[in-house]
C-alpha cells in the first residue's frame, strides 16, 4: 500500500481534530501520551485507503478519549459520548463502503482490529476505574485479537481470505458496546452499574463465544471450498 492524498487528508483532519482535543484544559489525560497516540494512528492511516476504511479507522483514534475517560473520575459521562460516537462510525463504515463500492477484503479485516483496539481500551480504563472486572476486559479483547490473529496467520500463508462479517461478530460487538459502554453511562449518571455489570459477565462471554463457533464453521466451510494450497 503507498500513501493517497484522500488518506493523508483525513490523517490531517484527525491531527487536528485529536491534538485540539489532547491539550484542551478538559481532558483528563497526559497530553503528550495522547498526542503520541493520535500521531502514531495517523501516519499508518496516511496508508489506508478508502473513505469508508478511514471512518473504520475514527475508533482507533477514539480509543485515546475511551481510555482517559474511562479511567477519570467523573469521566463516565464524556465515554458515554464517546462510545455513541464510535457506534455510529460501525454503524455508518459498511454502508459508506458499499455505495462507493469500496467493499474489500483489507476493509472486513480492518474492522475487527479497530473494533478491539477501541473497545479494549475503554475496558481496561473501566477495569483501572473498578467499574467491570479485568477478566471480563480481557474476554472482550479477545474476541477481536484471536479472530484477527487466526486471518493473519492464514494470510501469511499466502492464501487469499475474503473477510466478511457474521451475523454473531456484529451482534457481539453491538453488545459489548452497548453493554459495556452502558456501564460507563450509568456511572457517569451516578447510578449503580452493578446490575448491568452482572448481565455484561454472562451475556458478553457467552457471545464470544458463538463468534468463535460461527468463525470456526466459517472456516471450515472456507478450508473444504478452497482445497490444499
Amino acid at each position: 500500500m503507498h500513501a493517497t492524498r484522500a488518506a493523508i487528508a483525513a490523517s490531517v483532519v484527525y491531527v487536528v481534530a485529536g491534538l485540539a482535543w489532547a491539550w484542551s484544559g478538559g481532558q483528563p489525560g497526559p497530553p503528550l501520551l495522547v498526542s503520541s497516540w493520535i500521531v502514531l494512528v495517523a501516519a499508518v492511516g496516511a496508508f489506508i485507503p478508502g473513505i469508508a476504511n478511514q471512518v473504520t479507522l475514527a475508533r482507533a483514534y477514539l480509543a485515546a478519549p475511551a481510555l482517559v475517560y474511562a479511567m477519570a473520575p467523573g469521566g463516565f459521562g464524556p465515554l458515554a459520548v464517546t462510545v455513541a460516537i464510535a457506534g455510529l462510525t460501525d454503524l455508518v463504515d459498511g454502508t459508506i463502503a458499499r455505495r462507493t463500492q469500496g467493499v474489500s477484503s483489507f476493509g472486513g479485516g480492518l474492522d475487527p482490529v479497530v473494533d478491539g483496539i477501541f473497545i479494549g481500551a475503554m475496558g481496561i480504563g473501566l477495569t483501572v476505574a473498578g467499574a467491570i472486572p479485568l477478566w471480563l476486559a480481557l474476554v472482550a479483547v479477545a474476541r477481536y485479537v484471536l479472530p484477527a490473529a487466526a486471518g493473519a496467520v492464514i494470510m501469511l500463508g499466502r492464501k487469499h481470505v475474503d473477510f466478511r462479517h457474521t451475523l454473531t461478530g456484529q451482534i457481539s460487538t453491538t453488545l459489548n458496546l452497548v453493554l459495556i459502554g452502558g456501564v460507563a453511562l450509568l456511572r457517569g449518571l451516578n447510578l449503580d452499574p452493578k446490575n448491568l455489570v452482572l448481565g455484561a459477565e454472562i451475556v458478553i462471554p457467552v457471545a464470544t463465544v458463538a463468534t468463535f463457533v460461527h468463525l470456526a464453521l466459517a472456516l471450515r466451510r472456507w478450508a473444504k471450498a478452497t482445497g490444499p494450497a
